[in-house]
């Protein structure tokens, strides 16, 4: 299987250094280009032509408006947004110019490593709780009107939460266990996760 091709933009060398070792160190990947600005990010998009891009925000030139370039010139790269930030409107400007994922800094390698692997896979991937503020900040006081999960899908979550599996939630809610694997779908959807363990990591924050 060939290694997935990553483009590393960050203007703190230290940084960006480690985060080379890190992905270094894990098989599956290769580095192809490193840069610390918005122009860096675009020339190695037209360069390199990576599978993933890691971005930061807070860089030369600014990289929010790196983004469109970025995919304007290799509309296949997809790009993860790897930064300190946790306003919510940068993470939603972010998704909206076209990032696939946002992982705040100081994840650990395997969970970056995970990320990059998912975005790549065609998956979206935002740091539980990156999920769980935005959810917070746009939606209301109560958990129930803080998501717009329908009451099912609320106790299918709760549920998930309690750690069980799809079929013993159907046996529980009188449900087919196809039944609940697409409410699992549109739970992740609305709570914007990738998969059911930061479905519930974000449920149970806005708790």
């Amino acid at each position: 299987m060939n290694a997935i091709t990553i483009g590393i933009i960050d203007d703190h060398p230290l940084f960006r250094e480690g985060v080379v070792r890190s992905l270094t160190e894990l098989s599956g990947f290769s580095i192809v280009g490193e840069g610390a600005s918005r122009d860096d990010a675009r020339a190695i998009a037209c360069e390199a032509r990576p599978d993933v891009l890691l971005l930061d925000i807070s860089m030369p030139g600014g990289g929010l408006a790196a983004i469109g370039e970025v995919l304007s010139t290799s509309p296949a790269t997809r790009v993860l947004m790897l930064t300190a930030s946790e306003d919510g409107d940068q993470l939603m400007s972010a998704l909206q110019s076209g990032a696939r994922g946002y992982i705040l800094k100081g994840v650990g390698a395997r969970s970056l490593g995970e990320a990059i692997r998912m975005v790549h896979g065609g998956a979206r991937y935002v740091s539980p709780s990156m999920s769980a503020k935005i959810l917070e900040s746009t939606l209301g006081t109560p958990r129930e009107s803080r998501t717009p999960l329908t009451s099912r899908e609320r106790e299918v979550i709760d549920l998930v939460s309690q750690g069980l599996s799809n079929k013993h939630i159907g046996l529980k809610l009188d449900l087919q266990e196809k039944t609940v694997k697409h409410h699992m779908t549109q739970i992740m959807a609305k709570l914007g996760v990738s998969n059911r363990t930061e479905a519930a990591l974000t449920w149970r924050s806005l708790a």
